[in-house]
């Protein structure tokens, strides 16, 4: 294929600063590899060339990709991640090995182990050692004191605790994790001239893919690798910049042209995947941020491509309509594979599961879609459910006496098996709690005759679970909605089934049928795995894990304000991250486009996302129902 005037303007570039603007399908991998092989072609000598990726699995690609432009031979270029550039370069600083770096498992044991220290109040202990250890990494990028840090999960002292041990750890065992790995080598190179104009005679051509992503400390340590010849040739755009939450700051890219005044500035402004009609309507979608670099792109293909944008009673008619409209495409021709359904969060795909498992369509999941049983919020409701048939163990009656709080002294529950007639014994002459436990008992007998959505709503609102909820999420720093939003669903679930057995076959079943997506080896219909090698069968996927992937046709799914944009995103510069996520679900498309969003959700009344109107219009994004 002949080279657009701008690849080849990016490719041939000489000496000095150069941003290049790689749009949606635009080539950029392959302008990344031709220039490297170009500059071998002009003298430059392969070891001091640094071709620098965010992940291994990146490097490995564009790596393999380069030795096949080289057609078998193997100069030695550097392509690697930041991590392990600056690795290298402390290895032989301190001669640090492998067994210096904290591994992921490690990472995990040294939280779990501050976890029983501080032992915050939080009841999913995974979920919130995920976001500690986001933020711990986010603090020490920023360079920010964590004393002076407002936490987004907990409160201040026990953030703090949880920075201090974690540090603590780190030290004791004598390991650096990877946001050490970036400040020591920044120290370092600035400390040392020495060591860092080896190190610059070393890397006379750096080339960054994926530039949008790199955050203050990666680029502070390139600027000084790349100095003073700057031969700095920065790939990227800044309308897929996606990853703020994990330290990206796209501001950086914004900002190169005023570090370096005399940087190229090239744009790959011909999309190579989409249609016309898809590539006119992103545009129009992503001109809505205000801090980006204006661009004009135009589509390679000729006209053909659809966008709908679709409205929906509620998601159980959605999920109808989209499996419909799957085995329409897959009988005109279309392989399941070439299939994209996008989610906002790998909460969002449970019911389209469900409605694809129960019409046996081959499907693979690329994130882990949460069983809805298996949270601990359903396991309470479950619980009072368990309790209102009869159980009469410890264990059910310590998980829920005090959901709401009912002043229940844990040396009450003394015994393996036990009643409410056994606590109300060991609270004799003490009224106020004979009453909360009498008021209990008539509480559980009510369930007991209840089916199980009736049963879901009255433990909700009668019996106070939503308060408790609300406590918790104040606690968390969290929107009550987001764990409201749990028991919505477990209701809606529930509602088909008129007693608990039923709705626990359904439970073991459903489980049964998820557990099967991760078995490796379990391709066909119904039997999608975990990222095998030779995939098979319709993609369901999350926005940000569909970031550099394509399909003939795409699903954006669930459409609505306060699930795209994420009910979370109240600042500016949130909105016009949330835009550019949806702009990347978006240009995953390349022929067929399909935006869809729901009217009443949880019984609830709903709205289309601004980003579908932008998209279309406001009159076109609500006209259309099913």
């Amino acid at each position: 294929m002949p080279f657009h005037p701008a690849q080849l303007e990016a490719i041939s570039w000489g000496e000095g600063p150069a941003l290049v603007l790689a749009g949606p399908g635009s080539g950029k991998t392959t302008v990344i590899t031709h220039r490297v092989r170009e500059l071998l072609r002009k003298g430059a000598d392969p070891s001091r060339i640094l071709v620098i990726t965010f992940t291994k699995a990146a490097a490995l690609e564009m790596q393999e990709r380069f030795f096949r432009l080289m057609e078998g031979a193997a100069p030695p270029v550097t392509f690697g991640t930041f991590h392990a550039v600056f690795f290298k370069i402390l290895k032989y600083a301190y001669h640090y090995t492998g067994s210096h770096i904290l591994r992921p498992e490690k990472r995990q044991e040294l939280l779990r182990r501050v976890f029983a220290q501080v032992r915050p109040q939080v009841e999913d202990e995974a979920e919130f050692l995920a976001d500690i250890s986001n933020e711990i990494s986010r603090v020490k990028g920023d360079r920010v004191d964590p004393d002076h840090y407002y936490s987004q999960n907990c409160p201040e002292d026990v953030f703090r605790a949880f920075y201090r041990g974690y540090e603590e750890g780190l030290r004791e065992a004598g390991l650096l994790d990877f946001d050490d790995m970036l400040r020591l080598c920044e120290e370092l190179l600035r400390a040392r001239p020495d060591i860092l104009a080896a190190w610059q005679r070393k890397f006379q051509y750096i080339l960054i893919d994926e530039f949008q992503d790199i955050n203050r400390i990666q680029y502070e340590v390139i600027r000084l690798l790349a100095a003073p010849e700057n031969n700095l040739f920065i790939v990227g755009d800044d309308d897929q910049s996606i990853y703020r939450f994990r330290g990206a700051k796209p501001e950086i890219m914004l900002g190169f042209p005023k570090d370096y005044p005399a940087a190229k500035q090239i744009l790959l402004s011909v999309n190579y995947r989409s249609r016309p009609e898809l590539v006119r309507a992103t545009s129009q979608l992503v001109l809505h941020n205000r801090a980006r670099f204006p661009k004009q792109l135009t589509a390679a293909a000729g006209p053909g491509g659809t966008l709908t944008v679709r409205s929906f009673a509620n998601p159980a008619e959605e999920n109808r309509q989209v499996v419909r409209e799957l085995q329409e495409y897959h009988r005109q021709g279309i392989p399941y594979e070439e299939m994209g359904l996008l989610f906002r969060t790998n909460q969002n795909p449970r019911g389209m599961v469900e409605q694809l498992l129960r019409m046996n369509l081959p499907f693979y999941m690329r994130d882990l879609v949460p069983n809805l049983y298996e949270h601990w919020i359903a396991g309470d409701i479950l619980t009072y459910l368990f309790l209102a048939a009869g159980s009469r163990k410890r264990g059910d009656l310590l998980r829920v006496i005090n959901r709401p709080k009912r002043y229940v002294h844990r040396a009450a529950l003394d015994q393996p098996e036990l009643d409410l007639a056994h606590l109300k014994a060991w609270y004799q002459g003490k009224d106020w709690m004979e009453e909360k436990l009498d008021r209990l008992a008539y509480d559980l007998k009510a369930l007991g005759r209840m089916a199980p959505a009736a049963a879901i709503h009255y433990i909700r609102q009668t019996i106070g679970y939503d308060g408790f909820l609300e406590e918790y999420a104040q606690y968390r720093r969290m929107q009550p909605e987001e764990l409201l939003e749990i028991l919505d669903e477990l209701e809606e679930a529930a509602r088909p089934f008129r007693t608990l057995p039923e709705w626990l076959e359904h439970i073991r079943e459903y489980t049964r049928q998820l557990q099967e997506q991760k078995l490796p080896g379990k391709n066909g219909p119904g039997s999608g795995k975990q990222e095998p090698e030779t995939p098979e069968g319709i993609r369901v996927s999350t926005m940000h894990s569909a970031k550099g992937l394509e399909y003939q046709v795409v699903y954006i799914l669930d459409a609505n304000e306060g699930v795209t944009p994420y009910k979370k995103a109240q600042s500016q510069a949130d909105l016009e991250e949330e835009r550019r996520l949806f702009y990347v679900a978006a240009t995953r498309a390349k022929t067929h486009l399909h935006v869809y969003w729901t009217r009443e959700h949880y019984h609830k009344p709903q709205t289309v996302s601004r980003f579908a109107v932008e998209l279309v219009g406001r009159e076109a994004a609500n006209v259309r129902g099913s």
